[in-house]
């Protein structure tokens, strides 16, 4: 049993991958919730439809994020009426955010919400937030305290960051679908973790018996997955997490993250660190890890699965 952890684009490409190799009993993608936030009156959860768009086939991959085959007829009214217009919703990528905000007004949980509207997008394999409860990331910056939204999207990742809160996560459980999912219930033995800016969100990772956790590391040379159609990375670079607690590199984040886990993936273009991550008693596999296509995502996967078996 592999449970991933995902979130953003690099997090949603493996989990492709992932999901093409590993049948539907033998996987569960469990997503950040951390980025959600109300907007317009709607519940936006920023990870859970990049996964679900990418798993389904339907993401843009282009902008790394929202529906393909988009159009901006309701942007584009609500700029003349002068809303307020810096995220960007699509007119087919309002049909998911008003069907969650609905349902979870009548008090159905997000991980119920997020089982069924994966179904209708045809995802087999368990898609699952990683808590019903709502958990927010804070931005400390130089300017005060951003919502991650305002500081990421707003703000362009401008302010001059000083550190990280989480609002909700000391009394926030694991989705109920994750405690009472069957495989889940069985224990997984391995978990593979695919990253995406691992150092910004500092995300706590609790170790149980023997899990393994095996982890990807998303800075190749130290810098975001660049997009080349737009030469702008997708998700924070390394500029802010070298002024919090982690080097951006992949070496650093092994340090980061330390004995909650066991094995890394890294780039070929980290290929140098690689014995210095050994040296800090961690099983290291290089390979390529920029999953342009599904072939590619699909690749990876094998390769990681592989190497998460070999750590056990």
């Amino acid at each position: 049993m592999i449970v991933a952890l995902a979130g953003g684009v690099g997090g949603a490409r493996l989990a492709v991958g992932l999901a093409a190799v590993l049948p539907p009993p033998q996987l569960a993608i469990v997503v950040n919730t951390g980025d959600d936030f109300e907007h317009l009156g709607l519940a936006i959860s920023p990870d859970l439809d990049t996964v679900m768009y990418t798993l389904a086939g339907v993401n843009n991959p282009v902008a790394g994020w929202g529906r393909a085959q988009e159009t901006w007829s309701f942007m584009s009214a609500l700029a003349e009426l002068g809303g307020d217009d810096w995220f960007r919703l699509g007119d087919r990528d309002l049909a998911m955010h008003v069907l969650r905000t609905l349902a979870l007004r009548r008090g159905v949980a997000l991980s119920a919400v997020t089982r069924e509207l994966a179904g209708r997008l045809g995802i087999r394999h368990a898609l699952i937030p990683m808590s019903d409860a709502p958990v927010r990331t804070r931005v400390l910056t130089a300017r005060g305290v951003l919502a991650f939204q305002d500081y990421f999207v707003r703000d362009q990742c401008r302010p001059r960051v000083r550190g990280f809160r989480f609002a909700g996560s000391r009394k926030a459980q694991p989705a109920t679908a994750a405690r009472t999912d069957h495989a889940l219930a069985q224990g997984a033995r391995r978990r593979n973790l695919p990253v995406e800016s691992v150092c910004q969100r500092g995300a706590d990772t609790e170790r149980a018996g023997d899990t393994r956790v095996d982890q990807a590391a998303r800075f190749p040379g130290g810098r975001g997955v660049a997009d080349r159609r737009r030469r702008r990375a997708q998700g924070p670079g390394g500029e802010n997490d070298a002024r919090t607690r982690c080097e951006a590199t992949a070496l650093g984040i092994a340090r980061h993250y330390g004995g909650l886990v066991d094995g890394w993936v890294i780039d070929t273009r980290d290929a140098k660190l690689q014995r210095a991550i050994e040296q800090e008693g961690k099983a290291v596999m290089v390979t390529d890890t920029v999953m342009q296509d599904r072939g590619k995502s699909r690749q990876l996967a094998q390769r990681v699965v592989s190497f998460a078996h070999g750590l056990s």
